[in-house]
């Protein structure tokens, strides 16, 4: 379909960065810190960008920039108390404490989270989004990051585009591990709308098999790099 090719081209652009999430790894230096701060960055990003980015920030700030280490020496105890605080909507700052020790742990264990599925032979993305999903649920985290594939694992799948996808102005390509090709869709309920509205899909909810589907449709036009079509959906709503 031309006009997504279209759309694509516009919208893969550096100034893309500009007010979204992604903004904040390019803000830091370090594999390392660049995937930390993405992968926090990821499971705060929810509901309005004006909501959360200040939460994304305060991690940001407290860590001087640089998160890797903020979070492996275990200072966020220090700034995001063990309390039932509201951190942001239904994350508690208690919520927020014991993800980031269930991530020290598995820094400690792994060195990193891409080691870690680097070291469990992962090569596609719906493995990587499994491995995440299981990591985090058996250390009791079921909110922050979903606790299984059966969603659409939206923010787990669009920090997989910023960790594998490469020659992009945009998102970082640090994991030469997973094939971009596999990589999914991420799906919300403003891209599922995008996607109806442009007969690509026909679900109502936003489910990993729709997410899959709708990645399906991506790779007919882009088939090399089929999350080329995240920034096409993205910008037909804003062409709309």
């Amino acid at each position: 379909m031309e006009l997504l090719k279209e759309l694509a081209r516009r919208y893969e652009t550096a100034s893309f960065i500009n007010g979204d999430p992604s903004w904040f790894m390019h803000q830091v230096e370090g594999r390392n810190n660049q995937e930390a701060l993405a992968f926090i960055a990821s499971c705060l990003s929810y509901g309005s960008r004006k909501q959360f980015f200040p939460k994304i920030q305060y991690v940001f700030d407290c860590s001087g920039g640089s998160v890797y280490d903020w979070v492996r020496s275990g200072d966020f105890r220090r700034d995001i108390p063990d309390t039932e605080e509201c951190y942001y909507r239904l994350y508690t700052c208690s919520m927020m404490n014991r993800f980031l020790q269930a991530y020290r742990e598995l820094m400690n264990e792994h060195d990193s989270l891409g080691e870690y599925l680097r070291e469990g032979g992962v090569g596609d993305a719906f493995r990587a989004v499994e491995m995440i999903t299981s990591y985090f649920a058996s250390k009791g985290i079921e909110v922050i990051v979903p606790k299984d594939t059966k969603s659409s694992c939206k923010r787990i799948c669009m920090f997989l585009r910023w960790m594998v996808r490469d020659n992009s102005p945009v998102d970082l390509g640090l994991w030469t591990f997973i094939d971009k090709r596999t990589l999914i869709m991420p799906l919300d309920t403003h891209v599922l709308q995008e996607a109806c509205s442009m007969r690509l899909l026909q679900s109502k909810s936003a489910s990993m098999a729709a997410a899959k589907k709708l990645t399906a449709e991506m790779a007919a036009v882009f088939p090399d790099d089929p999350l080329k079509g995240d920034f096409a959906l993205f910008g037909y709503g804003v062409d709309k």
